[in-house]
C-alpha cells in the first residue's frame, strides 16, 4: 500500500500538476494587479464609474440588473486569456517550433532494417563456412 502511494506521488504528472497549481496561483496575483491597476481605471474612465460593478445598472422595480459587472467579468476573462496566451503559450510554441526545425535539420542516421542485418549475417556465415 505504501509502495503504491510512493509510486503515485513520484509520478511525473502529479508533480507537474502541483507546480502548475502553485504557478497558476502566483500568476493570478500578477494578472489581478495588472487588471486592477491598468484596465479597471481605463474602463472606469470610459464608463464614468469607479468600477464596472457600478456602471450600466438597470433597475426594474426592486431588482437591479448589473450589466457592468457581467461585462467586467468577461473583460477580466479576456485579459487573463490574452496574458496567458501571449506570455506563456505563444513563446513556448515558438521555442518548440524552433527546436523541431533544428531537430529536423540534423541528419538522421537510420538503423539498418532486420532484412539488412539478416543478409549481413548470412553473408558472414557463408564466408566462415568457406
Amino acid at each position: 500500500m505504501l509502495k503504491g502511494f510512493k509510486d503515485f506521488i513520484m509520478r511525473g504528472n502529479v508533480i507537474e500538476l502541483a507546480v502548475a497549481v502553485v504557478i497558476g496561483a502566483a500568476f493570478n496575483a500578477v494578472v489581478d494587479k495588472v487588471v486592477a491597476s491598468i484596465f479597471n481605471p481605463l474602463i472606469s474612465a470610459l464608463f464614468k464609474a469607479d468600477s464596472l460593478d457600478n456602471a450600466l445598472v438597470v433597475q426594474i422595480g426592486e431588482a437591479k440588473l448589473l450589466f457592468g459587472a457581467v461585462i467586467g467579468a468577461v473583460i477580466n476573462f479576456l485579459i487573463v486569456a490574452a496574458v496567458v496566451y501571449f506570455v506563456f503559450v505563444l513563446p513556448i510554441n515558438k521555442m518548440k517550433e524552433r527546436a523541431d526545425r533544428k531537430r529536423a535539420a540534423e541528419p538522421v542516421e537510420l538503423a539498418p532494417s532486420q532484412e539488412d542485418l539478416l543478409t549481413e549475417i548470412r553473408d558472414l556465415l557463408k564466408a566462415q563456412a568457406k
